[in-house]
């Protein structure tokens, strides 16, 4: 299980984009996310008349290294580290400053 999955509600800790928030949508690898509006890059894309696509320069969300993400606490409306708790017989994300379940 990892610590940040997809649809967790995170927050940059370091580059370009240091403070902001947004939210998982994929990840890219074992130590890479990719999160909404974090990390936009300009692409050229070719046009390609098969799928009707139209080329020109596009924003692109890159990936960003899992260190430099934390799961934001709502509660705290602080960055948070995870760690993991049995409950009920079940392995379940708990935030390091409280002890609540992460609600995913």
């Amino acid at each position: 299980m990892d610590k940040i999955i997809n649809n967790d509600h995170v927050i940059i800790l370091a580059g370009k984009d240091k403070g902001k928030r947004g939210t998982v949508t994929g990840r890219a690898g074992v130590d890479r996310l990719v999160v909404d509006g974090i990390n936009v890059v300009k692409k050229a894309t070719k046009a390609n008349p098969m799928t009707g696509a139209a080329g020109g320069i596009v924003d692109k969300s890159m990936p960003i290294h899992v260190s430099n993400v934390a799961l934001f606490n709502a509660a705290t409306g602080k960055a948070d580290r995870v760690g993991f708790k049995d409950v009920d017989g079940k392995k379940v994300r708990v935030f390091k400053s409280t002890g609540e379940v992460v609600k995913a």
